[in-house]
Parts: C-alpha cells; structure tokens; sequence
C-alpha cells in the first residue's frame, strides 16, 4: 500500500504519533510519503520505503502571512500522482484537512481516499474558537474516514461539533520492544546519586502542560527523599518553571535538557512520571511510561482515565491539586514494592492494549475498508 501521511513535523503528541505510525507501517512493507514544511521530529531518512515532501511556500508581498495551506494542498496533489497513493491520512483537521479536501478536488476524476486522525488540541482549542468552528465541522465531515485517539475525544466532538460522521476509535500506540525498563547506566549516573531517585516530565511546556506545578510536586518531594527531576522538552513555559526552580532554591537538583529523541532512554531510567496537565487527549508520554514499568502520577482529565488505571499504573488526580500529588508521589517513592507493583501493571497494561503489533494493523484495516468504500 502506498500511503500518504501529513502532520506537525514539531515536538508534540500528533506529530510524534504520525511518524511513528509511519515507520511501523514502512517496517511491515508499505510504502510511506510524509508531507509537511519540515521533517519530522522523529523520523529517520535512513529507513527503508520512507519518504518525505518539503512543502515549499513562497512569500508574496500582497500577503501578510505565507498561504501554507494552498501550498500543503498543491504538494499533497503532486505526491498523490506522482507516487499513486492508495490513502492519505491527515493528523489534525486545522488546516491539513482543509488542504487534503482541496488535493481530492483537484484529483478529479481520480480518487484519493482521506482519513482525518483528531489529536486533541484541534477540537479543545482550535476547533473551539468560533471563527474556526464551521471550517472545522466542515473539514471532519468532508473526510471519507475519521478516527480519534480517545473515546473522551471522539465523545467531545460530537457534542461540541454536532458531527454526524462516523469516527473510529483508535488509540495511540507505543512500541513495547523499543520502551522497557533499563538498569542504572551511564544516562541515570549522569543525574542521580545512589539512592537518589528520578522524577521526570516531558512535553512541549505549554501553558496546558503545568510544568510549574511539576516543579512545585518535586520540590515537596526532595524535601522527604533524596532526588531529581528531569524536564524533557522544551516551549513558552521552560523560563517560568526555571524560574520556580531558583525560587525554591532546587535549581541545582532540576535538569532542564531540552528536547530529547531518545525518550525511551530516559524515561527508560526514571522512577516516576509527573503529568499534571489541565487537559489531555490520551497522554502518549504516560503510555510510554507504563511500558517502561514507571509509575505515573497525572491528572484526571480527558483520555488519561482511558490509558492510566488510578491505583493499578498510577495515581489520577483532579488537576492543580498540587498537594495530593506530592502526597501520592513520595508514598510511591517511599515504597520500593509499592512502585515495583505499579511499574508491572503498567508494562501489563500496555502489553495487553497499545502495543504496536495490536494497534497498527487497526490501521491497516480500516484503510482497506475506507479505501473499498470510497473505490465504490
């Protein structure tokens, strides 16, 4: 099969799903062509059957703002020709399924069957500002398949969109061979003191994330245990959570390292995962976490109930409740059985539910059957 695959090439859950669905699909033998204005975060050239389009947009002096999504819709067009794509499947509806509803236009009387993947932050923000809300609806419904990463997303859509397109339920996926618990190395020596234990957030620091009150937890914990914390990523927010650290005079026990490829190599090292988020779609960085048999602590919103089961992989908790989470956090860390246990059903869980060999070939059915539907 050849398939098509736009997303944010940024550092972000969409973006990180897209090429990772990509290259698991490339592994099984499908051909695989990435469109975006850049190459994604996470993708490797160097992988067979892989490809990827720069969508080059020119600067004209009559626009304000470069028209990327003309641009987007012109290259999605080429490729689709040139390559003789079978699908090609859109992450996120704004704008890359504006763009993919233009190439099928243009392709007529070709057929390009498109399936439209909703993250999250396109329906909870984007989707939600009413001068982008009939554009939206439009782009959803205009695609011959839908899917959503959680039955929280899926269930907000329809109720905030009044969307009558079938949406299939897909959820993230992580690969169970790449994502496993490491033994103290060299990375977790680069850290941590014997004895001393890790504690680790990863996101694109926005203002959803709470990556102060990430600090704010660690900060109660280090006072009752010997540890660390480790912010993976990088956004807006990294200055004020930096700042938080000097206040609280912890600066020197919170590593700030920037956006990371290898995750599984530190999340692979850490004792305990923070996610304190005002809201999440599904919680890509907590599955991932469960696979390396760390515990997570997170907040009770969104799809994370769908991913983390409260008292078996973890703890949710109503978010900004800094105080329950620090409590939870050091009973976790306090107990070595306790965190040993949790860290289990984690690994547990992700086997059984969202590993790659379970998730991807949901994939690949339901292209077959959008693909048979739209060649009808």
């Amino acid at each position: 099969m050849r398939i098509g695959i736009t997303c944010y090439p940024t550092y972000g859950g969409s973006g990180v799903v897209a090429t990772e669905l990509g290259k698991e699909l490339a592994i099984r033998g499908h051909e695989v062509h990435f469109v975006s204005y850049a190459l994604p975060f996470r993708l490797n050239l160097e992988s067979p059957r892989t490809y990827f389009h720069e969508v080059e947009v020119t600067s004209y002096p009559l626009f304000d703002y470069k028209p990327y999504t003309l641009a987007l819709a012109s290259q999605m067009l080429q490729v689709a020709m040139e390559e003789k794509l079978d699908v090609l499947h859109v992450h996120y509806a704004i704008p890359h399924s504006v763009s993919a509803y233009l190439a099928k236009q243009m392709m007529r009387p070709h057929k390009l069957p498109i399936i439209t993947t909703l993250h999250g932050t396109d329906i909870s923000l984007v989707g939600t500002d009413r001068s982008y809300l009939p554009i939206t609806k439009f782009s959803i419904e205009q695609s011959d398949g839908v899917t959503s990463i959680s039955e929280s997303l899926r269930t907000r859509t329809v109720r905030e969109f009044g969307v009558t397109h079938p949406i299939e339920l897909i959820y993230n996926f992580v690969n169970c061979s790449q994502f496993v618990k490491r033994s103290s190395d060299g990375l977790r020596d680069r850290f941590a003191s014997k004895g001393e234990k890790i504690l680790i957030h990863i996101s694109n620091f926005r203002a959803v994330k709470r990556v102060c009150d990430v600090v704010e937890i660690f900060n109660q914990v280090q006072k009752t245990l010997p540890s660390r914390l480790l912010m993976v990523g990088d956004g807006p927010e990294r200055a004020q959570a930096e700042y938080h650290a000097e206040l609280r005079n912890i600066r020197d026990r919170v590593y700030f390292v920037g956006k990371q490829e290898a995750i599984n190599e530190y999340l692979g090292i850490s004792d305990l995962l923070l996610l304190p988020s005002d809201d999440e779609s599904f919680g890509l960085v907590a599955l991932e976490a469960m696979a390396c048999e760390v515990p997570v602590i997170a907040s009770k919103v969104g799809g994370l109930p769908e991913v983390v089961r409260d008292g078996v992989d973890g703890y949710l908790i109503p978010p900004r409740n800094v105080a329950e989470m620090s409590q939870r956090a050091i009973e976790i860390l306090s107990d070595p059985k306790l965190q040993e246990l949790l860290g289990k059903h984690g690994r547990e869980r992700a086997e059984a539910n969202f590993c790659t060999s379970i998730v991807i070939p949901k994939y690949l059915e339901y292209y077959d059957r959008i693909i048979a539907q739209v060649g009808k």
